[in-house]
């Protein structure tokens, strides 16, 4: 096996060692994966943007300083990937969305920030469905995202660009955002870690805003111990995000690697009904065993107001689509319309060619409910059931430490299979939204394969601020199995 090979196939961990023992260096990481990416990302298509020099040049930076005897942290020299909806200074800021060709970022986003303070490299701009808009990445403007483990299937969505760079060997690094389950779903399809944290952990500042109320940055890496380092370097207050919790930050890493206990597992019998695929029930069930034989209480718990969640979950997120993608009106930045008679008919021509059908569909949905006279009859009954459905959560964390469930009810399914429904699309996401309306963290690990060889993801949920105990747990799932080694054949 070639250096290079070898060099992509590590661990973030693993490549922190390597660094910290001399054996190659941040240069040499990184042209291993630039050799990747050409390689492979032709036919997986997770890149839409990308500076080699810029990469280089941060690569040899970080190597200048560990000649210096002064690193930054574990993380200096190590490849992060970035959504396309993340702000980074001086590169392509586009949503993967015609709306916003040509901008560049004029300053960096708070998690890219935190990276830059630990030496990580910034890199590549990271295919996703419009706005973070979608579950399959069809939706992106730019280029169509294929599953690592089959080029025929979806990688998931919207963070689909994250999760199959990750899979397919390209980054060993990447921060997706997750409004709805589009780091947790991605995952799953690709059979990656990927973690959504709870809301206000990690600061929201130049992430570009889909539903404010239920947006958050997360990690997508190869292994649980990944996923914990990366959430640790970019979790943490920041004034600029009023909705940012001034919480100390756990050593995620090494608390996630600690922890050894009898957990009081809980397994909602509302995710476990119709829909869900033989397969999925199959794999999740015997992880579920697995937690038992280790010695874990595993009990049944009941989520009430699971049934209505889609629902629920569909008109906040439309309504405060609509309010935020409102700013795109081909006056101040984003696509103009080249003829237009009047203000009016700039506005209307300008969105027409800027934002895609799906994103059109759902600011259609918001303006309806947050209109005159279906305002109280829609959105302001969906916010109350919100709280109904965090009751819920908070309710069963009182019995138990953590839930158990499927993150999708079926593996990666094939381009266009769903895209004439929306409603069958939007509801692939039934096992992840309920966590972003309730606000809790959650993290999806692999937890098997169906006889076709696609990964199958398992989702754990905490209580708020409980990413620490979830790691643990995925990490003792993991310790047990070989799900996460696992690589697609590309």
């Amino acid at each position: 096996m070639k250096m290079a090979d070898q060099i992509v196939e590590k661990t973030a961990i693993e490549l922190g060692t390597l660094l910290a023992d001399g054996q190659v260096s941040s240069v040499e990481i990184m042209r291993a994966h630039l050799d990747r990416v050409r390689e492979v990302d032709e036919r997986v298509g997770a890149f839409i943007s990308l500076d080699e020099q810029d990469a280089l040049a941060q690569a040899a930076t970080s190597d200048e300083r560990r000649k210096s005897g002064a690193p930054l942290g574990p993380l200096d020299g190590i490849p992060v990937a970035i959504k396309d909806v993340l702000a980074v200074r001086g590169q392509p800021l586009g949503c993967a969305s015609r709306m916003l060709k040509g901008f560049v970022s004029p300053y960096d986003a708070h998690v890219i920030e935190q990276l830059r303070g630990q030496g990580a490299i910034v890199w590549g701009r990271l295919n996703m469905d419009e706005f973070a808009m979608g579950s399959s990445t069809e939706n992106s403007a730019l280029r169509v995202t294929s599953n690592p483990w089959d080029f025929e299937r979806v990688p998931g969505g919207s963070s689909g660009g994250s999760a199959a760079s990750v899979a397919a060997l390209e980054t060993p690094l990447a921060l997706g955002s997750d409004t709805g389950g589009s780091v947790r779903q991605p995952a799953s399809f690709c059979g990656v870690v990927g973690m959504k944290p709870t809301y206000g952990r990690v600061s929201r500042y130049g992430l570009v805003a889909f539903a404010s109320s239920l947006d958050q940055v997360g990690p997508v890496a190869r292994s649980v111990d990944d996923v914990a380092l990366l959430l640790g370097a970019v979790a943490g207050h920041d004034g600029r995000d009023s909705t940012s919790v001034d919480q100390v930050v756990p050593d995620y890493f090494r608390e996630a690697i600690s922890a050894d206990r009898k957990w009081r597992l809980g397994v909602p019998k509302e995710y476990f009904g119709a829909g869900i695929d033989p397969e999925v029930k199959v794999a999740v069930d015997k992880a579920i065993e697995f937690f038992s034989r280790a010695g874990c209480e595993v009990s049944e718990v009941s989520l009430p107001n699971t049934e209505v969640a889609v629902a629920t979950y569909y008109i906040i997120a439309t309504a405060e689509a609509s309010s935020n993608l409102a700013r795109y009106d081909g006056v101040r930045y984003g696509h103009r319309a080249a003829k237009a008679e009047d203000g009016v008919d700039l506005y209307f021509q300008s969105r027409a060619e800027g934002f895609g059908p799906e994103v059109k569909r759902r600011i259609i949905l918001g303006t309806y409910v947050l209109s005159s006279g279906y305002y109280d009859a829609y959105y302001l009954r969906a916010q109350k059931v919100r709280t109904l459905i965090r009751q819920d959560f908070l309710n069963a964390f009182e019995k138990v430490d953590a839930l158990l469930t499927p993150t999708s009810p079926v593996p990666a399914f094939r381009k266009g299979e769903r895209t004439s429904d929306p409603l069958e699309m939007y509801l692939c996401d039934i096992y992840t939204i309920s966590a972003n309306l309730a606000g809790i963290p959650g993290l999806s690990i692999p937890c098997g394969f169906t006889q076709s060889g696609l990964p199958i993801g398992m989702q754990i949920l905490g209580r708020p601020f409980g990413e620490r105990e979830i790691l643990s747990l995925g990490k003792q799932f993991e310790i047990g199995h070989e799900f996460a080694e696992r690589r697609p054949n590309l």
